[in-house]
């Protein structure tokens, strides 16, 4: 290995300096190595990089080994590149482009036009608008705050965007009602038997205003697998929505499941809940809690037996008896394994895509 002293020469000087001590010409030299003139005379002037081959050659000559020449080589060269200001201004963009994608998915966010800038100057101020930071550097203040009610998993970068996303929009609405535990719980038990088909969903903003909580959507981010999140934002409650599941059953229960964790004082103003709304082996005692709260407000009454098989008239019946959309019905029976995933009464059932848009 060289020194910090050879480290500042040219290795091209420092190899001429060897020749030479031998008595040895640039034409002897290249005698030895079996190679053309020419070839000594652009290593040592430095036009021509030494190779993992002539390294070992040069060694073989002169009693070192192949990587003294390649390391020396090396540290001249890193040395050049880190007194060279264009080069250390290129590798800064490098530095904070990887930063900035650590911190978010900016090609999904370019894509989906949350962020629009093309430099990286544009970028990171988008960013951090964003992500509400002073310094890019930074962490996200609610990445610390952010947990599973059901797992000690790490939230991925993309998960803890898409949460950004969220809190931007929640900045943007206005809440004039205090939060109401008491009045969240009547307007989430009314929930079901008014949202009977998609277009009722529109309503659904100003029925959570009432009740002082800001419910907003913002489309799932590729890879962030969150169904939705609740958390508090300057003492005022948020539910976001992802549409994830885009069935109206799927999205009723998300609604009611995060509707729950507030109504049931899951959430405080220093946590936030982010989560999938699936089944898990191990689930908590706050999400059970979640989920029973969520089935009562949906189902105010047990669903009848089940006929052995089940018709499409059959569901019809009890969604009229219960006041609920039939895919509601359709839905909790595959809950309870009572109805196959893949039933065909599931066919085209309806979406709230759209619907959630219009948010």
């Amino acid at each position: 290995m060289s020194d910090p002293v050879t480290a500042l020469v040219p290795t091209g000087q420092i190899l001429a300096a060897e020749v030479e001590a031998r008595g040895w010409t640039q034409a002897d030299f290249a005698v030895v190595l079996g190679r053309p003139t020419q070839f000594v005379s652009e290593i040592i002037s430095g036009k021509k990089e030494i190779t993992r081959e002539s390294a070992a050659q040069i060694g073989a000559a002169l009693g070192t080994s192949p990587e003294f020449w390649l390391n020396l080589q090396d540290a001249y060269l890193l040395h050049e590149q880190l007194m060279d200001s264009k080069t250390q201004k290129e590798l800064d963009k490098v530095r904070r482009r990887a930063r900035l994608n650590e911190l978010a998915p900016i090609s999904a966010l370019l894509k989906r036009g949350i962020i629009r800038g093309r430099t990286v100057d544009e970028q990171e101020a988008e960013l951090k608008e964003l992500f509400e930071l002073e310094d890019i550097n930074d962490d996200p203040e609610y990445a610390l705050a952010a947990r599973r009610s059901n797992s000690s998993e790490k939230y991925l970068a993309v998960q803890l965007t898409w949460i950004a996303c969220v809190r931007r929009a929640a900045r943007q609405r206005k809440i004039v009602a205090p939060f109401s535990a008491e009045k969240l719980g009547r307007v989430a038990a009314q929930i079901p038997s008014l949202l009977v088909s998609p277009d009722e969903f529109r309503i659904l903003p100003g029925l959570f205003a009432e009740a002082g909580v800001v419910l907003v959507y913002v489309e799932a981010l590729p890879g962030a697998k969150i169904d939705g999140c609740t958390f508090f934002l300057d003492g005022i409650p948020v539910i976001g929505l992802s549409g994830r599941g885009k069935r109206l059953d799927k999205i009723l229960f998300t609604l009611l499941h995060e509707a729950a964790h507030l109504r049931l004082g899951h959430v405080n103003p220093d946590d936030l809940i982010i989560e999938e709304v699936e089944q898990h082996a191990n689930i908590s005692a706050c999400e059970q809690a979640a989920n029973d709260e969520a089935g009562k407000w949906i189902f105010s009454k047990p669903l009848p037996k089940t006929r052995d098989r089940i018709n499409q008239a059959w569901i019809l019946q009890v969604a009229n008896d219960l006041n609920l959309a039939p895919i509601v019905i359709i839905g909790r029976l595959q809950n309870m394994n009572r109805l196959d995933w893949r039933s065909t009464l599931a066919k085209n059932a309806p979406t709230v895509t759209e619907e959630l848009e219009s948010w």
